[in-house]
């Protein structure tokens, strides 16, 4: 058995990791953290594990997980992470990170966005944990930064488009909506119930921290720089991201045909679900999953394409695509422990 720690067990990621965790047929978790619950049973903290984990939380001590972890799971907030990943690594142990601290390539543009960057030596070695983008990486790497939410939704909705070179980059409009669990657990007056109950509203419009992620990835896929305006919206529900992208064609293309390239893009890829022609995603039907559902339209009449991506927020967006970055670090099943069948209602 594969021993695994989850630091940061207290937070909704936290949590969701060591749910998708124990349904793992080659995964012993050996250790849970929490600062703020050091000492209390995690099922005492989340009361849904009762019975599947038995773990009480730690305080982080980076010598001890090490001599009992193989795999460290950071959900760490940004800042954190990068200040304990480095000991982790240098004790032999592979990580899986959650937070922002070493996705973005360019230390500038990171800390331009976040803070000041504690580790940049370790930026050129970090993956981009997008396995249906970049698997192979990730199989030989020993530190993976796991993707953020809305990126993952946005790469995967477009990559068809860019990599065959069917879009102008410079035309995208990417608008998405984010259940609240993408705030994460902590108090906060925006996410407070009487807060977003009944409401819909757009919020960090051209100043979301996945904007230079988001570029950084597409600039990837089209092999030229690519900027784009990215509208987030907060969903008065708890799981869900839907993104809703736009963008010029190069030449007419019929829905039919689109859908044929995804279809054929993504034949292999257990997670990814393409919609038949006249449906589109709903965030209903991907919720405790790690499937990612894409939907497209060609509205001739304008020359535009507007592909639709859902996915859930906490499993895709967060643990489930890091469990799966860990199978494919580890030589299992990228599957394993990830087929789950959503739920509904």
């Amino acid at each position: 058995m594969l021993k695994v720690a989850v630091i940061g067990a207290s937070g909704y990621t936290g949590a969701e990791l060591i749910r998708l965790l124990v349904g793992h047929p080659e995964i012993d978790i050996c250790c849970v953290t929490s600062r703020q619950h050091e000492g209390l049973p995690i099922s005492q903290v989340f009361p849904s594990l009762a019975g599947f984990c038995g773990r009480v939380c730690e305080s982080l001590d980076v010598a001890s997980i090490a001599t009992r972890a193989e795999v460290v799971f950071t959900a760490l907030p940004h800042k954190s992470a990068m200040a304990v990943i480095p000991d982790f690594l240098a004790a032999g142990c592979k990580v899986v990170d959650l937070s922002a601290d070493y996705r973005l390539k360019d230390q500038a543009v990171y800390e331009q966005w976040y803070q000041p960057h504690t580790s940049p030596e370790l930026l050129p070695e970090a993956v981009y944990g997008l396995p249906e983008l970049f698997r192979d990486e990730i199989g030989t790497a020993r530190l993976v930064a796991n993707p953020g939410c809305y990126p993952t939704s946005v790469a995967l909705g477009l990559a068809p488009l860019l990599r065959n070179d069917l879009i102008d980059p410079t035309t995208l409009i990417i608008d998405s909506k984010s259940g609240t669990s993408g705030a994460g657990r902590g108090a906060r007056q925006g996410s407070l119930y009487c807060e977003v109950n009944e409401g819909f509203k757009a919020y960090a419009v051209a100043a979301h921290r996945h904007t230079p992620e988001i570029e950084q990835t597409l600039s990837h896929l089209a092999g030229c720089p690519v900027q784009v305006n990215f509208t987030p919206h907060l969903l008065p529900v708890s799981r869900g991201i839907l993104s809703t992208m736009y963008a010029s064609l190069r030449s007419q293309q019929s829905t039919a045909d689109l859908l044929e390239l995804y279809r054929q893009t993504y034949v292999d890829e257990a997670f990814l679900r393409v919609m038949p022609g006249g449906e589109l995603p709903n965030i209903a039907f991907v919720r405790g999953t790690n499937f990612c559902d894409i939907g497209l339209v060609s509205d001739e009449r304008t020359g535009r394409v507007i592909v639709v991506s859902a996915l859930d927020n906490l499993v895709k967006g967060a643990a489930g695509q890091a469990i799966q970055n860990m199978n494919l670090l580890c030589g299992f099943n990228e599957q394993l422990g990830l087929g789950i069948v959503p739920l509904f209602p």
